[in-house]
């Protein structure tokens, strides 16, 4: 997987644009997504998804999800069913 930052609007914290990674497949030809890192969370863009479609997921939320390897591993098999 290849990961890069398409745009780094970042002071010294970041700001309500955030941080924009692209990122791609192993060759670089396929576009999976882009992930928004931001000061109230992430939000996950599917494919050419635009940002104001994306998936959001607040700061709290991701840390529960990352509590644990068994949070983690629960949230995985959720996403995978719903899939």
């Amino acid at each position: 997987m290849k990961v890069r930052i398409k745009s780094f609007d970042v002071a010294m914290q970041v700001k309500t644009s955030g941080i924009e990674l692209e990122i791609r497949s192993p060759d670089g030809k396929t576009q999976w997504g882009d992930c928004y890192v931001t000061m109230t969370g992430l939000i996950w863009c599917n494919g050419k998804t635009s940002r104001e479609n994306g998936v959001k997921v607040s700061w709290k939320d991701f840390m529960a999800i990352c509590a644990s390897g068994d949070c983690l591993k629960a949230a995985l098999k959720a996403a995978k069913k719903a899939a």
